[in-house]
């Protein structure tokens, strides 16, 4: 069983940021790809940024390109997702999840891809 552990939301004003960070259990989890969605009330749970097992490769939700940073430190179990330039909307709970299967993918956009979920860190950006 894995456990996933959001911190680092809270309220910032627009153009700030902040970090957050995924805290992971288990004893395979450079094996396996990691993501960062966000879901804000009455929409979607959306895909927001992922990076592979190594840390070699990310991808990213295009309205995030240039203003997030999702990062790994495999000897910690954590992934980070560094948020600049915040924008109201980007106001969310955050979610981080774990890529069912490990190894090299291509894709990484569908929630169903994920089995292991966190419980989420609130952002709210403020105008």
């Amino acid at each position: 069983q894995v456990q996933l552990v959001e911190s680092g939301g809270g309220l910032v004003q627009a153009g700030g940021s902040l970090r957050l960070s995924c805290a992971a259990s288990g004893r395979t989890f450079s094996s396996y790809g990691m993501a960062w969605f966000r879901q804000a009330p009455g929409k979607e749970r959306e895909f927001v940024a992922a990076i592979s097992g190594s840390g070699s490769s990310t991808s990213y939700k295009d309205s995030v390109k240039g203003r997030f940073t999702i990062s790994r430190d495999n000897a910690k179990n954590t992934v980070y997702l560094q948020m600049n330039s915040l924008k109201p909307e980007d106001t969310a709970a955050y979610y981080c999840a774990r890529v069912a299967t490990p190894g090299y993918r291509t894709t990484w956009e569908s929630p169903w891809d994920y089995d292991y979920w966190g419980q989420g860190t609130q952002v709210t950006v403020s105008s």
